[in-house]
C-alpha cells in the first residue's frame, strides 16, 4: 500500500513537472487562428520568447510611442487602463511609484487623450482630461463609424493582438513592414485597399502605416525610426499589451519547477530507503 502511494507521488510530480516546462512560456490566453495568408513570415528573435525570456523595457517604451502616434489614430487599445502602463513590469513602471496612479509619467500620459464623460451637473456629454483609472478610450463611437472612416473595414484592437494571431509578434511584425510589393497577376487591388502579402488574400483596407523617420525616438542612444525598428518596437509593446503578467508567470513558473524537481529526488530516495532491501 504505502509502496503505491510512493510511486504514485513519484508519477504525479514527474507528470507535473513536465506539464511545468510546457506551460511556463506559453500565455494564459490561448493563441487563435487569425486567417493569415500563405506567406512565409520572417522570423524575429524576440526576447521575450522562451521559458526565461523578458521584455524589453526600452523597446516597449519606444512601442508605446510609435503606438501613440501613429496606430492609435484607427487602433484601439480596449484591454488596458492608463495605470498599466505604470504597473511593475510594465513599460514605465517606477519602483518609486508602486502604486501607478501616482506615477507623474503615467499622469501626464493620460492627460494626453480626452476622456468622453457627462456634466455631474446636468447630464450633458462632455471631454476631459485623462487619468490613471482610466481605460484608453475608444477611437470610434461605434463600429458604423469606425467602418465608415476606414473603406467599410473596422480597426482591430490591438490590446491582444499578438495573442490572437497564430505567431503573433512574428506576424503583426511582418503585416507592418511587408507594404511597398507589387501585387502578383490576378490579385486586383481595389480602390481604399493595399496589397500585403501576409494578409489572407493580399489586400488589406490599410495603408503603410510606417513610413522612415515619422516619429522622433528621445534619448542620446537612441536607434533611428526606420520602419524595421518601429515595427518592431511595437510589437514588443503589443506583446506586453496581450501577456503583461508573463514575467511574474515564467518566474513563478521556474521556482514551481524547482520545487517538483527536487520533491521527486526526495520522493525517488525515500522510496530507495523504505524500500530498496523488499523484493517486489
Amino acid at each position: 500500500m504505502a509502496f503505491n502511494t510512493i510511486k504514485t507521488a513519484v508519477l504525479t510530480t514527474a507528470i507535473a513537472l513536465g506539464a511545468g516546462v510546457m506551460l511556463i512560456g506559453a500565455p494564459m490566453s490561448a493563441n487563435a487562428s487569425g486567417g493569415e495568408g500563405a506567406h512565409e513570415l520572417k522570423h524575429v528573435h524576440w526576447h521575450f520568447k522562451g521559458l526565461r525570456g523578458t521584455y524589453d523595457r526600452e523597446a516597449m517604451q519606444r512601442g508605446y510611442q510609435v503606438y501613440k502616434e501613429v496606430c492609435s489614430s484607427c487602433h484601439a487599445l480596449e484591454h488596458l487602463d492608463f495605470r498599466h502602463l505604470g504597473d511593475k513590469g510594465a513599460p514605465f513602471y517606477d519602483e518609486h511609484y508602486p502604486n501607478p496612479n501616482d506615477n507623474p509619467l503615467i499622469k501626464a500620459f493620460a492627460a494626453e487623450w480626452e476622456i468622453p464623460d457627462i456634466d455631474g451637473d446636468n447630464g450633458d456629454a462632455i471631454t476631459r482630461k485623462g487619468i490613471p483609472a482610466d481605460s484608453f478610450p475608444n477611437i470610434y463611437a461605434n463600429p458604423i463609424a469606425a467602418a465608415a472612416s476606414n473603406g467599410g473595414a473596422v480597426p482591430p484592437d490591438l490590446s491582444l493582438i499578438t495573442s490572437a494571431r497564430n505567431n503573433g509578434p512574428d506576424y503583426v511584425y511582418n503585416l507592418l513592414t511587408s507594404y511597398g510589393l507589387e501585387a502578383p497577376h490576378g490579385v486586383k487591388v481595389g480602390a481604399g485597399q493595399s496589397y500585403n502579402p501576409v494578409m489572407d488574400g493580399g489586400l488589406i483596407a490599410m495603408a503603410a502605416p510606417l513610413t522612415a523617420d515619422m516619429v522622433e525616438y528621445e534619448g542620446e542612444h537612441a536607434p533611428a525610426a526606420s520602419v524595421d525598428q518601429m515595427a518592431l518596437d511595437v510589437v514588443e509593446f503589443l506583446a506586453w499589451s496581450a501577456d503583461p503578467k508573463m514575467e511574474q508567470r515564467k518566474r513563478a513558473g521556474f521556482a514551481t519547477m524547482l520545487y517538483l524537481f527536487l520533491l521527486s529526488i526526495l520522493l525517488f530516495f525515500s522510496y530507495k530507503k523504505v524500500w530498496g532491501s523488499v523484493k517486489h
